[in-house]
């Protein structure tokens, strides 16, 4: 297919992926518009883990250097029984190893600094915008319509959206996410409320016991707050009912502080000091496998969330979404002569598919630890509980050091030998 170098790109959501990908392409000298529904002054509650494979890609583009001082920077999850003996270990991160510690930042934090480096650059980004539907698409671009009823033009429309994309309703109509049955209920925490059962406890860990397993994970430069929160089987509801059940206070607290006698005193310490004003939910939707993440013209693409929604366990949602746009911009910028665009979204949808997959069959691994004893006891080791699971920091290297630009370069190589 006949295809230039997008000179234009409109993208759908000013999320993480979406300002991310809008800097990658201005690196690139690839002009974006960004659209999004909300307004900047919207605050964003919670904080999220980036790895080395995220951190290395927003060092690229200058912004591992603006948040790295406002987060909590650690190597490993550190799993132990409700008995305080010591399970296991997973490396979320190490700067020995894989050139960056894993950092836990506030979401809000990350976002303010992506905002202020898309203006800095020159970057159009215009809020209070709903997209709509996409309107048609050919050889020239594609034109898509807004709520108002006002219309933009564009070579190509990235859907960076979320899991609930607008964007995928036209790729792949059909398609809807899948609740996992499963729901993380958070709050937060001031470190010193905390009973640790010894000096020096590591500040990102797992408790596991008879009910399912108890997060802890520091998130600020001094530690003095932390993530505190469990996993539950909730039945699945409309967004009218996720939404009542976020508000419901007197619920969360009741869901957060289940079966508290049967828990350590740390994890008694953190139901008695939460900050209730601070609870939260996260239900665990996934995003069916997609035949492909563009229209059959080649002008609408999806990412992030969008075509692949990943479960937290893992700390790699944000990671992945990031591998998406950098790699997706980098192609981008090759395209003309012999590199084709038909071949280069193939090639993209191939590469990042096999590395999501792989990503997603670790992070199921990692869920089974966070179920009650009486289910993990009814798995066996194909399902990894407590054996070593990362296989060492070593067998993390596929991971934390993706390689993009090598095995981009070596395709476009492939391409331009072949003719």
């Amino acid at each position: 297919m006949s295809y230039s170098k997008p000179h234009n790109i409109a993208i759908i959501g000013a999320g993480l992926a979406g300002l991310t990908l809008s800097l990658a392409l201005h690196a690139r000298a690839i002009p974006s518009t960004i659209y999004e529904l909300r307004n900047p002054e919207i605050h964003t509650e919670g904080a999220l883990m980036l790895g080395p494979n995220a951190l290395s890609i927003l060092n690229s583009l200058g912004i591992y250097e603006r948040i790295k001082d406002h987060g909590y920077l650690f190597s490993k999850l550190i799993y132990k029984d409700d008995q305080n003996n010591f399970l296991d270990e997973y490396y979320l991160g190490d700067e020995k190893l894989f050139g960056f510690n894993a950092l836990r930042v506030y979401r809000e934090v990350l976002l303010r600094e992506l905002r202020s480096a898309a203006k800095e650059r020159g970057i159009d980004v215009q809020y209070n915008r709903k997209f709509a539907k996409v309107v048609s698409e050919d050889e020239n671009g594609v034109v898509f319509e807004f709520a108002d009823g006002t219309r933009e033009t564009a070579s190509m429309l990235i859907g960076a959206d979320g899991i609930h994309s607008k964007v995928r309703q036209y790729t792949h109509p059909a398609i809807k996410p899948i609740y996992s049955g499963f729901l993380a209920v958070t709050s937060a925490v001031e470190t010193a409320k905390l009973r640790f059962p010894e000096p020096d406890y590591p500040l990102v860990s797992s408790i596991h016991g008879q009910h399912g397993a108890f997060v802890f994970a520091a998130q600020n430069p001094e530690a003095s707050e932390m993530l505190v929160g469990t996993q539950k089987k909730f039945p699945e509801q409309d967004r009218a009912g996720w939404d009542r059940l976020r508000s419901d206070q007197e619920e969360l607290k009741n869901m957060f502080q289940a079966n508290k006698a049967h828990w350590p005193d740390l994890v008694q310490s953190a139901m008695e000091n939460m900050m209730e004003d601070r609870m939260s939910i996260w239900p665990y939707y996934v995003v069916p496998h997609l035949d492909t993440w563009s229209s059959p013209q080649l002008r609408v693409v999806i990412l992030g969330d969008a075509a692949h929604a990943i479960p937290p366990n893992a700390g790699q949602g944000a990671s992945q979404a990031f591998e998406d746009v950098f790699s997706l911009a980098l192609l981008l910028s090759k395209i003309g002569g012999e590199v084709k665009m038909d071949a280069a979204l193939e090639f993209w949808q191939e590469y990042r598919v096999e590395r999501v997959q792989k990503v997603l069959a670790l992070t199921m691994k990692l869920n089974q630890k966070s179920l009650p004893a009486a289910e993990r006891a009814k798995l066996g080791d194909a399902e990894v509980v407590f054996k070593d699971i990362a296989g060492g920091p070593e067998q993390q290297r596929w991971l934390y050091e993706p390689k993009i630009e090598k095995h981009v370069i070596e395709w476009v190589k492939e391409q331009v030998e072949k003719k």
